[in-house]
């Protein structure tokens, strides 16, 4: 059996982030400021988030207008997560399933930089099952294998 980490472990680093509207259909994203914007979100990578215990595929992002990064879509795939117009946005679900509000705060955990995030509300407590990310190399396959 996976171990199984808090959200308040030592291990963990937090980033406080915004749910912000995007586009003309005020779909939900996440910004992650710029001061966070290093090698734990790297741009333009598929990573893992888990979001009310349920994992999704995102991919991050660095928006137009800053030096941040952004979530802008949870799918239930990586190829939805490539394509979103293929799949659902459960971002949408999430946010509407929260206390939060466009504007306001949202927690990012960095659960495995580059690989796996938490998604929650400011003041919850939530447990993450802890995952490695592969051996590149396997990934690198994986990701041939899925495209």
């Amino acid at each position: 059996m996976a171990d199984r980490i808090s959200s308040d472990h030592s291990s963990l680093t937090t980033v406080r982030a915004t749910l912000v509207r995007s586009g003309g259909l005020d779909r939900p994203k996440v910004e992650i400021p710029a001061d966070h914007a290093d090698d734990r979100f790297p741009d333009g990578e598929l990573v893992r988030v888990v979001a009310d215990d349920t994992e999704y595929r995102a991919r991050i992002e660095s928006p137009l207008t800053d030096d941040g990064r952004e979530i802008r879509g949870l799918y239930e795939s990586p190829t939805l997560a490539r394509n979103p117009e293929d799949g659902e946005n459960h971002l949408s679900t999430w946010a509407e399933g929260t206390g939060v509000e466009f504007g306001q705060s949202v927690l990012v955990d960095v659960i495995e930089p580059g690989f796996k995030y938490g998604l929650r509300e400011p003041g919850e407590r939530t447990f993450y099952e802890a995952t490695e990310s592969p051996e590149e190399s396997l990934s690198d396959i994986a990701e041939q294998l899925d495209g």
